[in-house]
């Protein structure tokens, strides 16, 4: 097997897994806190990848995309939350929603943190072990980054979905809500149809993409990094 490739798997796939799985556990642990232990009831409040893993999200996908230098994405099987079990469904939705990416944005911090020691303890080296430890943060970063963001588009599935049907009045809400039997549709739609049809109507390069890059660089110039 060909080590490029070996190293371009290593650099994405292990950031990517270990950012998927704290997402999802994320939302499991603020769902247990606010009422509902369905998640740890399932054995879902783990940090071992394998509890989480979905074949073709988690893996297969983002082997893909990084063999073929395209942006790295991907998705965990969903942490499952009961919300009727919360105290208050509505108002919790909206919080176990946004657990997954203020998770994601916590590790982006702790990524660039990273990044800042290890480019320091580099000297410069552009190979070896310091050079694979800073490789894989950058990518750490960004891909939780990513991850936020782009799980924070207002439409089921994303958390962004969930955020918006709490704020929705309760009927307008249950249709909204049904959007979400649609998931891969969705997905497919947003990455692959739009694009192709239009440039401008390409959700992730011109409206995901720019805010990634944007609070890379916040999160980048707070450690003293070049941007």
């Amino acid at each position: 097997m060909d080590s490029t490739f070996v190293y371009e798997i290593a650099v994405w796939l292990i950031p990517l897994v270990i950012a998927i799985v704290f997402h999802e556990v994320a939302h499991g642990l603020v769902a247990r806190k606010l009422g509902d232990p369905t998640a740890e009831a399932k054995g879902r409040l783990s940090l071992n990848p394998i509890r989480h893993v979905d074949p073709v999200g988690t893996i297969i996908l983002p082997m893909i995309l990084a063999i073929s230098h395209a942006p790295v994405f991907g998705w965990a099987k969903p942490v499952p939350v009961d919300y009727r079990r919360l105290r208050n469904p509505r108002r919790d939705m909206i919080l176990v929603a946004l657990a997954g990416p203020g998770m994601n944005l916590l590790l982006a911090l702790v990524a660039a943190a990273i990044l800042a020691v290890t480019i320091g303890m580099s000297g410069g080296a552009r190979s070896g072990v310091v050079a694979f430890v800073a490789a894989n943060a950058f990518n750490f970063l960004l891909i939780n980054i990513f991850l936020a963001v782009f799980n924070l588009l207002p439409v089921p599935p994303f958390d962004g979905g969930h955020v918006v049907e709490g704020l929705l009045p309760r009927p307008l809400a249950a249709s909204f809500r049904k959007i979400g039997r649609y998931s891969l549709l969705v997905l497919i739609i947003l990455l692959l149809v739009l694009p192709m049809l239009s440039p401008k109507a390409d959700v992730v390069g011109r409206l995901v993409s720019p805010i990634v890059g944007g609070v890379a660089r916040l999160f980048l110039g707070i450690f003293g990094l070049a941007t």
